[in-house]
């Protein structure tokens, strides 16, 4: 299993599809929206995710991870690349009806997004097996139908600007994840569902 610290935290990025900004009908970003997951979110080595009782529509959203090679601050967007040296596919599990009952009012989205669990993640790859990580496609199968396309190049904010805007509020270390935003196609999963994820 790839090295990710004890003490790793996930950063993940809301919003950074235009069309999927467009299906939940929310407004485009002027800035990166960034939300937090605990470590306790993290699902590996194909666990099965069990269905939580507090909710009664869970989603799946299909992104792209990143992970930290090395601690960083105020890390200039033209550096940016050198504090990563692999990437992974993973799903950010969402309690939808939770997420719209705080944003009714006004609320944090903390316990939609970080429930246990609610941060799947695969192994991790050497970007540099990818010809272009900024021209890569992903996409997930819901019990073996496509349900999710994506690719970087559709990003609003790529990933030297993410890793550039996150690190002058938050200091990133080695093993931090973070998660790059999910291309439109997002939907409800059900007891029972297969999901499969690809690069």
């Amino acid at each position: 299993m790839p090295y990710i610290s004890q003490e790793m935290k996930i950063i993940a990025i809301g919003r950074n599809y235009v069309d999927h900004i467009k299906e939940l009908n929310n407004e485009t970003p002027s800035e990166p929206v960034i939300f937090t997951k605990p470590d306790t979110a993290l699902l590996r080595n194909n666990d099965p995710f069990y269905y939580p009782d507090f909710s009664n529509n869970i989603h799946y959203e299909v992104e792209i991870v990143l992970k930290i090679s090395k601690m960083g601050k105020y890390i200039a967007e033209k550096h940016a690349d050198s504090y990563f040296n692999e990437i992974g596919i993973g799903i950010d599990f969402t309690a939808r009806d939770l997420q719209d009952k705080a944003k009714e009012k006004g609320l944090p989205w903390a316990l939609a997004k970080g429930f246990n669990h609610s941060a799947p993640i695969s192994k991790f790859v050497d970007k540099k097996e990818f010809s272009d990580i900024r021209n890569l496609d992903f996409s997930l199968k819901l019990d073996k139908e496509n349900r999710q396309n994506g690719n970087t190049s559709l990003m609003i904010y790529d990933f030297n600007y993410i890793i550039a805007y996150i690190s002058k509020y938050i200091t990133l270390k080695k093993g931090d994840l973070i998660f790059t935003g999910t291309p439109k196609g997002v939907g409800a999963v059900k007891r029972g569902n297969l999901l499969e994820a690809f690069i």
